[in-house]
């Protein structure tokens, strides 16, 4: 269980295909600059889904799921 709070209302994020990687997530939400970055971001447990930390970027996200980083949230939602 985690104690972190929500950073608030959530941007959506609309994906063509049924998921993405947490890692592609990141750069597509501008909630990180670049690959690198995003590696970072989750490596140091800065980065949350559905508000629990994740640690693997290879991680899928599908519409419904909640990414949180650096104050700020996008929801994944499916392109109409």
């Amino acid at each position: 269980m985690t104690t972190s709070q929500h950073p608030g209302p959530a941007d959506d994020l609309p994906i063509r295909d049924g998921m993405i990687r947490l890692g592609q997530a990141l750069k597509l939400a501008n909630l990180a600059e670049d690959g690198a970055q995003a590696r970072a971001l989750v490596e140091d447990g800065q980065v949350q889904v559905n508000g629990e930390v994740e640690t693997r970027r290879g991680r899928q996200l599908h519409p419904g799921d909640v990414v949180a980083a650096g104050g700020a949230a996008v929801r994944i939602t499916a392109a109409d």
